[in-house]
């Protein structure tokens, strides 16, 4: 049974919604973390609706915050326990995925899921695994869960754009090649990589022009 995910939102400049993205937090985080940026891009994206969910769990590691699943090297959970919480994470946003599209009356291609650190790590999972193919995944400062298993239980390609900072000690910058690697070789053909240069665990304004340019192109806005 899927957990329904409480989500904060900003409605579109215009009061039309065209277009959809989906903020997913980082580990220990919650939605309102990263729903500031609807702010700088709202205005380049009038027509678009920012939603951002509150991942399922709550966070051992971060009391005021959330998890989509347990980090064993965080938390001390084991490896079942990680792999338990993030099978079910899954089915919870792609539960919120489709009630989302259904409530505003938009198509797979018209959503974008932006993702930070462990909202990365979703995105690149889900996204390639559902039915029809979203807009594009925007993922800062992640990695791609599962590799080896990504080419066998690949269902669609949409767009990925990957933005790391090169002096992150969170999650090492060499997890974006890595990604794009395995992404191409299970058949991805637009794979956009961005370096952000001296930035640690985080989003720079170099990179979220690059995201914004990323999502009016595959939006066609």
């Amino acid at each position: 049974m899927t957990r329904v995910l409480n989500a904060e939102r900003r409605e579109p400049i215009s009061g039309e919604t065209r277009s959809v993205v989906v903020f997913l937090h980082g580990y220990g985080a919650n939605g309102a973390d990263l729903l500031g940026l609807a702010d700088p891009l709202g205005e380049h994206l009038p027509d678009t609706l920012f939603i951002a969910p509150d991942a399922p769990e709550d966070c051992a590691g971060s009391p005021m915050g959330y998890q989509w699943f347990p980090i064993p090297w965080i938390d001390n959970s084991s490896e079942e326990e990680a792999e338990r919480g993030m099978n079910s994470a899954v089915e919870d946003l792609n539960a919120f995925l489709d009630a989302l599209m259904v409530d505003e009356d938009v198509l797979p291609e018209q959503v974008v899921l932006f993702g930070f650190s462990q909202g990365t790590m979703m995105s690149l999972h889900v996204a390639p695994r559902r039915e029809d193919a979203i807009a594009g995944v925007v993922g800062f400062s992640g990695r791609l869960l599962s590799p080896e298993s990504l080419a066998d239980e690949v269902v669609v390609r949409p767009p990925i754009l990957l933005v790391h900072g090169d002096a992150d000690d969170v999650v090492p910058v060499q997890s974006l090649p890595d990604a794009a690697d395995a992404l191409q070789k299970a058949g991805f053909e637009e794979v956009f990589a961005h370096i952000m240069k001296g930035t640690a665990h985080g989003i720079a304004p170099d990179g979220l022009s690059v995201a914004l340019a990323f999502m009016r192109d595959k939006l066609n806005l």
